[in-house]
C-alpha cells in the first residue's frame, strides 16, 4: 500500500495554524483545499472574559481547570492587559491547578506555577472523574474553556455542589467571509473533497450550520465516505452526535492527525489489476502501474462505474447515468477518449461493440 496522499484532496477548517497543516498535507502529496470557518474573539476585545477575570480576581477560585496551552497563556496575557495580571497569579497560585494534558502544563509551569494533577488521557471526562471522586461541593473552581460552552462538563460540576467560574478564553465566531465556507460546502456534497479536517467542535458545529438548505446533503456526503478527521474526540462530538464516524488519532496533535489521515485515505482507495497492471482509484487521481494520472472529474466518474462492475460490459445509457451531468452516448464516448488518454494506456477500458465498455479485469 501506498502510504502517501498523492491524488486526494484534503480541506481544512482551522484559522489558526492552518499554514501548518496544508504544508504537512502538502508535503504528503495531498491537494489541499483551505476554507477557515470560524474566527478568534480578541481576547482584550472580549467581555465575557474581562468579567470572569474579575470574579476571579475577586474571589480566588479554590480550583483551577486549564484545557489548553493556548487558552491559559491567552487568559494571562488578557489579565496583564487590563492590569490585573498580578493579582490573578496570586490567587491561582494558592489554588490547585488542574490540566488536560501536556500542553496546558507548558503553560502553567511558564506564568510561574505548578500544576498539582495532569489527565494522562488529556479529556476532561478524566478531569470530572476525579474531582467528583474527590467531592467538590462547596467549592469555587474556575474552568478555562477551550472554543465554546462546556455544558455537560460544567453542569455536572454544578450539580455536584460546586461554585464555576467558566472563563471563555479564545471565543469562536463565523467569519465575515462565508464565500469560502459555501464553496466548501458545495464540495465536499459533489464528492470534490476526500477528507474534511477539524481542530475544534466549533468549527464543526459552524461548518454544519453553514450547509443551510443542504445540511442534510453535507451529512449525506460525511455518511457516504467524505472522511471526517477531528484532532481529538471532543472535537468530533458534534459529529457522532449526528451519527458520523470520525477518525481521531490516538494523541490529541496536529502531526499524529495528519499521520491518521495519510493512513486512512489511501486504506479507502479502490485498487484493481487491469490489463495486467495495478490500478489504484483516488480521489482525483489514479495510479496506474504506480504513475500517478491526473483524471477529469467526468471521466473519473465513469473509470468508478466501470471499477463498480470490474470486467463486465457496461451499457452506454448506464456510464451516461454516471456523468456529473448525465449525458448521451457520444458524450460517454468523449469521456472514454480523455479516460483512456489520461491513463495513459488504451487498452485498460475496452469497447464491446454494440453493447457499451468494459475494464479489462480478468476474471
Amino acid at each position: 500500500m501506498t502510504a502517501d496522499l498523492r491524488g486526494f484532496t484534503v480541506a481544512i477548517t482551522a484559522e489558526r495554524r492552518r499554514e501548518e497543516l496544508a504544508a504537512l498535507f502538502e508535503r504528503r502529496g495531498a491537494r489541499v483545499v483551505s476554507a477557515p470557518v470560524i474566527t478568534i474573539v480578541p481576547l482584550l476585545d472580549d467581555e465575557a472574559l474581562h468579567a470572569a477575570t474579575l470574579a476571579c480576581v475577586a474571589h480566588a477560585p479554590d480550583v483551577v481547570v486549564a484545557t489548553t496551552g493556548i487558552g491559559f497563556r491567552g487568559w494571562l496575557e488578557a489579565a496583564e492587559g487590563w492590569g490585573v495580571g498580578d493579582a490573578l497569579r496570586g490567587g491561582l497560585r494558592a489554588a490547585r491547578i488542574i490540566a488536560r494534558g501536556a500542553k496546558p502544563c507548558g503553560a502553567i509551569r511558564a506564568a510561574g506555577l505548578s500544576e498539582q494533577w495532569s489527565a494522562p488521557t488529556e479529556s476532561c471526562a478524566e478531569i470530572l472523574e476525579k474531582l467528583r471522586t474527590e467531592g467538590v461541593s462547596g467549592r469555587r473552581i474556575a474552568v478555562q474553556l477551550h472554543g465554546g460552552p462546556q455544558d455537560e462538563f460544567v453542569g455536572a460540576l454544578r450539580a455536584a455542589g460546586a461554585e464555576v467560574v467558566e472563563v471563555p478564553v479564545y471565543r469562536w465566531t463565523a467569519r465575515d467571509d462565508a464565500e469560502p465556507v459555501r464553496r466548501l460546502v458545495e464540495q465536499i456534497v459533489t464528492g470534490q473533497v476526500d477528507a474534511v479536517t477539524f481542530t475544534s467542535a466549533p468549527a464543526v458545529t459552524a461548518l454544519l450550520d453553514a450547509g443551510g438548505d443542504r445540511a442534510g446533503a453535507l451529512l449525506d456526503a460525511f455518511h457516504a465516505g467524505v472522511l471526517a478527521a477531528c484532532v481529538g474526540p471532543v472535537t468530533a462530538a458534534p459529529l457522532r452526535d449526528r451519527g458520523v464516524p470520525a477518525l481521531v488519532p490516538d494523541r490529541a496533535r496536529l502531526g499524529a492527525l495528519v499521520r491518521a489521515v495519510t493512513q486512512a485515505l489511501p486504506e479507502r482507495a479502490r485498487r484493481l489489476t487491469v490489463a495486467g497492471l495495478p490500478v489504484e482509484l483516488r480521489g482525483h487521481a489514479v495510479l496506474v502501474d504506480g504513475e500517478l494520472r491526473a483524471v477529469a472529474p467526468a471521466s473519473m466518474a465513469l473509470l468508478r462505474a466501470l471499477a463498480d462492475q470490474p470486467g463486465a460490459v457496461v451499457p452506454r445509457a448506464r456510464l451516461a447515468a454516471a456523468l456529473p451531468r448525465g449525458a448521451e452516448g457520444h458524450a460517454v464516448d468523449m469521456a472514454v477518449a480523455r479516460l483512456r488518454s489520461s491513463l495513459g494506456a488504451a487498452d485498460l477500458v475496452e469497447t464491446v461493440i454494440k453493447r457499451g465498455y468494459r475494464l479489462r479485469v480478468s476474471a
